[in-house]
């Protein structure tokens, strides 16, 4: 297979470009750093890097489709950043996570989705946040809820073109970007798990990807409240 990754140089993006080239698959490794991309590609020759800022909109690589004819399209790139203080709200922070999150996708998308032969698979990297309004996400949990519902329309809208969409909905996952967080985060897994799991789910087709089972079911039980429950429990754990 030929697959495209966006945010190929570490966390998820990369356990994924990796297991991806183990198994013998052609990759386009997309990234801001070169010597990040240098490195997997004296590991896996078979990696071909793309070093590029997806937030430099006009910059996106012109990717030939007679060579790249691509068989998955993963974007998996994003950041986080909270907004902490409601009040005096941050725009210009809320305006980083949206572009990074959402609107790079929305660009990648024009760039490189018709390189996604028939039979083909767009896969887009949301989380299990956007299934709860969680504290000081403001930024980071609009633009996931806005990425899945995006992906479900997509996944309306492309079948006529014999191209399926899977959303994968993580938990939390040992990546640079989890390392800041100064909060628990219950059932933490490795990139490489999240990797396996978003692979096992692509390959049987999945549209909708989530894991781990035990917190995606407890996230889901917690849907169940009402609003008006889930906001006192919400403010508790913001203390």
């Amino acid at each position: 297979m030929r697959i495209m990754i966006t945010g190929a140089t570490s966390g998820i993006g990369r356990a994924l470009a990796e297991s991806y080239a183990k198994a013998g698959h052609h990759i386009l490794a997309c990234g801001r750093s070169q010597q990040k991309l240098d490195d997997l590609v004296k590991q896996y020759p078979n990696i071909t890097p793309l070093c590029f800022d997806l937030t430099q909109y006009q910059q996106y690589p012109v990717i030939d489709k007679v060579d790249w004819p691509l068989d998955l399209l993963i974007f998996n790139a994003g950041d986080c950043e909270y907004i902490d203080d409601a009040l005096h709200f941050d725009a210009k922070r809320f305006e980083r996570v949206i572009n990074i999150n959402l609107i790079s996708v929305a660009y990648g998308l024009q760039s490189w989705l018709h390189l996604v032969r028939p039979g083909g698979r767009l896969v887009m990297v949301s989380s299990s946040a956007e299934m709860l309004a969680l504290p000081r996400a403001e930024a980071y949990g609009t633009s996931k809820a806005a990425l899945t519902y995006l992906a479900k329309v997509l996944s309306i809208d492309l079948a006529q073109h014999e191209i399926e969409v899977s959303c994968v909905h993580p938990g939390f996952v040992d990546t640079p970007l989890t390392e800041r967080n100064t909060f628990a985060m219950p059932m933490l897994m490795s990139s490489e798990q999240a990797a396996d799991k978003i692979i096992a789910g692509v390959a049987k087709g999945k549209r909708d990807i989530r894991f781990p089972g035990v917190f995606i079911f407890l996230m889901r039980c917690l849907q169940l409240l009402p609003f008006s429950i889930w906001r006192r429990l919400a403010r508790r754990i913001n203390r």
